[in-house]
């Protein structure tokens, strides 16, 4: 198989390194500065167990030759920037005739649970990945992975519900570069548990690595409240945890602990937009569909728009301003 990585940033570029360096056919998709450091210099991947510098081909977009029908699209933007993603790669021509969007698999290694409806409006064979993989993207061409002794762990289905042979072929590559790839026909379920886990990544980009327990209690309280209502399944904190075990510890690189999660890192690169409408936007969605009131994540959702706006620092926003949007 060949893999076009979609989004060569933290988990992106991790992925896409690991996978060149146990053999695979890799091409990154990348943008802007990023783009130019990952063509003039390589990838460069450091991890807790040394550094590595993946020289992969690097494109901008989907323009050039037909793709090999043995070609699988791995999606790993931030979900604000999914729709674009798709809509681009979709109608790609693929080697023998017909599209990327009517023949290819495409992988969503993402935060969030709404890029795979998204995605089976224009993909016929749509694979989600739960993610758990500490890394941090902040310079360009430069990734650093947290994850030891594994740099991350990909559950794999197939969407809705689920898997087949690709899934367990793409699940084998991931292996072989040294991922725990576990293959679950009821990886929705683990993705909704992952989103739970990710309510909180917003409060961390607001305020930083002090954020108030009672915050952080209320917008997971919220967040089950709003999937029960719905009668959604999600894993639970406990079933999470020994899955992982040790298998993904987060460890310090060049002495460095991680600078902080996804949407801290699209605040402190003034990304210009972060998934918090996305994650916590998620419950709001579900609590207005439902019933259930969400005035925190709403205040999370709004703050961090606020904080893109305004190019509020990451872990600057005035807490006191955080409490009169939650009311």
């Amino acid at each position: 198989m060949r893999y076009v990585i979609i989004g060569a940033g933290a988990v992106g570029g991790t992925i896409g390194v690991l996978l060149g360096e146990a053999g695979r056919d890799v091409t990154l998709v990348a943008r802007g500065a990023h783009l130019d450091a990952v063509r003039e210099r390589g990838l460069t991947l450091r991890r807790p167990d040394g550094t590595v510098t993946g020289q992969l081909p690097a494109v901008g977009g989907p323009d050039g030759p037909p793709l090999p029908a043995d070609t699988v699209l791995v999606l790993t933007v931030k979900s604000q920037d999914t729709a674009a993603a798709l809509t681009g790669w979709a109608d790609a021509p693929v080697e023998g005739g017909g599209t990327a969007g009517e023949r290819l698999p495409v992988v969503l290694a993402q935060n969030g649970v709404a890029n795979e409806p998204a995605a089976l409006r224009l993909f016929a064979r749509v694979h989600p990945v739960c993610v758990w993989l500490p890394a941090t993207h902040l310079e360009p061409g430069v990734v650093v992975a947290n994850g030891d002794p594994h740099p991350g762990m990909l559950h794999l289905g197939r969407y809705p519900t689920g898997a087949d042979d690709a899934t367990r072929a793409i699940a084998a590559d991931l292996t072989a570069a040294g991922f725990v790839a576990p293959v679950r026909d009821d990886v929705m379920r683990w993705k909704y548990g992952k989103l739970l886990a990710n309510l909180g990544n917003g409060l961390q980009a607001l305020l930083g690595r002090d954020v108030p327990e009672h915050l952080s209690q209320r917008v997971r309280a919220e967040g089950e409240a709003a999937l029960a209502a719905a009668g959604i399944a999600h894993t639970t904190r406990a079933e999470e945890a020994a899955e992982r075990g040790d298998l993904v510890s987060h460890r310090p690189v060049d002495g460095e602990p991680r600078s902080g999660g996804s949407t801290w890192q699209s605040l402190a690169r003034g990304a210009g937009s972060a998934e918090a409408d996305h994650l916590n936007g998620e419950i709001v969605l579900l609590g207005r569909l439902h019933g259930v009131p969400t005035p925190v994540n709403a205040a999370v959702q709004a703050a961090v728009r606020r904080a893109v706006r305004d190019r509020i620092p990451a872990g600057s926003f005035d807490v006191r301003e955080l409490a009169k949007l939650v009311g």
